[in-house]
């Protein structure tokens, strides 16, 4: 069917700030609506309070609202612009909150306002446990023993005739917010008590507890003909009990049944045919093995995290393609890029795609590091590989912890095995490291199986990476031989991680490599409904299928993973790097990592290359492209972190020089520059180690404030008021080096 003429003014709800559970992804979505609709000619009116995005550029819109995101605010930006419809599955959990409450508040009847994609009533069946407990047992599709509770008491005496432990669900809210698991009458008291203050309806859904079952996840797309595909099929590796935006997931399934997936297939296009949405729809469902049940947990009826990492990981713009359905156009109206329209879409692709979540637990130091059915990730990594190993080393040094492979977590090599199988008790952001060194110490596939819930298949692949590890181990101070080496990098090991266990310089096993002509292929993801469209990942598994332009180019370093302290603004630095760029006639490449990004959208950037910010990765491409040079002040510390690496390496760096960002980040530098030009400073001192550090308490006096180099956010300063704080924090003080020391100031009583 064709586009819709009656309509010609659309209203966009943005996700406003970024929050624990909600990240950037809902820019990048949001930004490919806008996009979208503008191109098929129609005006847009956006409404967002985060002025840090992209979507809230002049010119993405044809209107730019930034405004708290509240009911009044709306309403009267509907009585100005008086669009013609609202399009409420773009903007997250917010946006679909405010959809339903200016619906319910007669708003959108009062000025003509049409829902497009989603109605309310697909938004209540979604979002309300009870409409959509009934909705599922009208289809048939088994569902988690349940009852809805509006006060605590209602919760106990729910409690007490489904048994314990059991999951408390509030309705309408984002990444499990105000929820959690229940062992006890006391926990629910306080949790329930949390989660109906959470909910917008002040409703929660006590819950039978699913823990350990498999957690799968099936992004959906239906159109207004009923035409439905599955962009991607998503196993979580951790099992029920971790909420999936920490959970680490890989796609395609990789150890589930075709029979299974058919299964789940079929229930989600029955809830897709139910909730009559236009667009995408995230479905989640829990697998238990032993009995063969299957039982639908949630469904999502929006662009969601997910989405944004199906979308990254298929090549299917999700976003663009349901903001393209929601106006009338239909998949077979789309072209698919093999041949042929959308509606022949089936995921494919040989190559695996793993999801790390990124915490920041460091930034809370009282916090427990503990993972539950209540999202606790800041952001989160992608990586692709050939095989799930080669993917999943990727993805931890993605993830900028200093880590660059799983044996990397010193202080678990310390500990014995009784320690670690304890700490495996309960999940943690540490799992897959405890995982690694209790193999290393002797644990068996089985015993980690039963205890972490984790199937057996993903921890048998890790014991053959840490088999490995201890050959390479034999070899400490010598080079390796070549099958060993290249069997190393097949599997992912990174060359600065080969280097940590052969206590040998990074630059000789990247020589060795060289030497021998190990190097990546470069493998392309075609962009589904896009003509020519793709971006490229690098695997020792394949050969190169990437050509190289000899136009002029220029290359952009993106900011990794979002945490707090580094988000959303620095990727809104690179976008707008890449399009001045590309007006000025330059091609422009874009290397990141994190797929909530508006910088890993196809269309950014001339080239887009899905890989690590480390110096190997980012080397690799350069000697591939031979750019012009590379930028690294807009992606925030990750790029500043690897700037003088790359120059050492004969990289070209472009803007701010080495010089100068060693001048702003090294606390030493700064304080001779800032006396050089005699601009006062706190007295001051350096040290790299807890003997330079007392020294420099004992001239200084305390209180004291202490800062590291090269971090940002604030990330480790501290107030220090004496001795015992002093050496606590230096013998908690990472990667201190001559480059890298301590400043500590004199601390400034009552000073702005």
């Amino acid at each position: 069917m064709p586009q819709r003429t009656d309509i010609h003014k659309i209203m966009i709800i943005g996700s406003g700030p970024i929050v624990i559970g909600q990240a950037c992804e809902f820019d990048y979505s949001g930004t490919q609506a806008c996009k979208a609709l503008r191109q098929l000619g129609y005006k847009v009116v956006l409404a967002n309070s985060n002025p840090a995005t992209i979507m809230t550029d002049p010119g993405l819109a044809d209107a730019t609202y930034i405004e708290p995101l509240n009911l009044r605010r709306m309403t009267e930006i509907i009585e100005q612009e008086r669009p013609d419809a609202l399009l409420p599955n773009l903007g997250g959990q917010l946006g679909l909150n405010l959809c339903a409450e200016l619906a319910k508040a007669g708003v959108l009847e009062q000025y003509g306002v049409q829902l497009i994609g989603v109605q309310l009533a697909a938004i209540e069946r979604g979002e309300d446990r009870i409409a959509f407990k009934q909705t599922m047992q009208s289809l048939g599709i088994d569902l988690p023993r349940s009852a809805p509770a509006y006060a605590v008491a209602e919760a106990e005496r729910i409690a007490a005739e489904l048994g314990y432990p059991l999951v408390v669900r509030p309705a309408y809210t984002l990444g499990g917010t105000g929820g959690g698991l229940v062992y006890n009458i006391e926990e629910l008291r306080s949790v329930a008590a949390r989660g109906l203050a959470a909910s917008l309806v002040g409703q929660v859904l006590i819950e039978e507890s699913l823990l350990g079952w498999e957690e799968l996840e099936l992004e959906v797309v239906r159109d207004a003909k009923n035409q439905k595909i599955t962009v991607c099929f998503i196993e979580n590796v951790d099992a029920m009990g971790v909420h999936t935006g920490d959970s680490l997931c890989v796609a395609p399934m990789l150890t589930i049944s075709q029979a299974l997936q058919e299964k789940l297939q079929q229930h989600a296009y029955a809830i897709v045919d139910a909730l009559e949405v236009i667009g995408g729809v995230n479905v989640q469902f829990a697998h238990h093995p032993p009995s063969g049940r299957v039982v639908v947990v949630e469904i999502n009826p929006r662009t969601s995290r997910s989405s944004a990492l199906a979308s990254k990981a298929t090549g299917f713009p999700i976003a663009k393609i349901s903001a393209m359905l929601a106006v009338g156009l239909t998949l077979d109206e789309i072209p698919y890029w093999r041949s042929g329209t959308l509606e022949q879409y089936t995921p494919g692709g040989d190559y695996v795609v793993v999801k790390m979540a990124r915490w920041a637990f460091e930034k809370f130091p009282d916090a427990q590091d503990k993972l539950g059915t209540q999202m606790r990730a800041g952001g989160e990594v992608m990586s692709l590989g050939r095989t799930y190993k080669e993917a999943l080393q990727k993805a931890v040094r993605s993830l900028e912890i200093g880590c660059y492979g799983l044996g990397s977590a010193q202080a678990f090599q310390r500990r014995p095995l009784a320690d670690l199988l304890t700490l495996l008790k309960e999940p943690s952001s540490q799992r897959q490291f405890l995982i690694y060194e209790a193999l290393r110490k002797g644990a068996t596939v089985e015993q980690l199986s039963e205890l972490t819930f984790i199937k057996p298949w993903f921890i048998q692949q890790m014991r053959e990476l840490v088999e490995l590890e201890e050959e390479i181990l034999r070899y400490k101070g010598r080079t390796l031989p070549e099958a060993l080496l290249i069997r190393a990098k097949e599997d992912g090991f990174a060359d600065r991680y080969l280097a940590q266990l052969l206590n040998l310089p990074e630059t000789a096993i990247r020589r060795r490599r060289q030497e021998l002509g190990v190097r990546q292929g470069w493998q392309p993801v075609p962009v589904s409904g896009v003509a020519q469209g793709a971006y490229y990942f690098s695997t020792y598994n394949a050969p190169d299928k990437t050509a190289v332009s000899d136009r002029p180019k220029i290359m952009i370093l993106g900011g990794g993973p979002n945490r707090i302290g580094q988000g959303i603004e620095f990727d809104y630095c690179c976008v707008h790097a890449a399009f001045a760029l590309r007006d000025a006639g330059l091609e422009t490449i874009m290397v990141n990592c994190n797929p909530e990004t508006v910088s890993t959208d196809y269309d950014t950037a001339d080239k887009l290359y899905f890989e690590p910010l480390t110096v190997e990765d980012v080397l690799s491409i350069y000697e591939k492209e031979q750019p012009q040079g590379v930028i690294v002040q807009f992606g925030g510390q990750t790029p500043l972190n690897i700037a003088a690496e790359l120059e050492a390496a004969g990289v070209k760096i472009l803007g701010t020089s080495v010089e100068t960002i060693a001048l702003a980040e090294d606390r030493d530098l700064f304080r001779q520059m800032m006396a050089r030009m005699k601009i006062p400073m706190p007295e001051s001192g350096m040290a790299l180690n807890t003997k330079e550090a007392l020294a420099v308490a004992q001239r200084l006096g305390y209180p004291l404030m202490v800062r590291p180099s090269y971090v940002l956010g604030g990330r480790g300063m501290e107030v220090i008021y004496d001795e015992k704080m002093l050496r606590h924090y230096m013998a908690a003080a990472p990667h201190l080096t001559p480059e890298r020391p301590i400043l500590i100031d004199r601390f400034l009583d009552n000073a702005l």
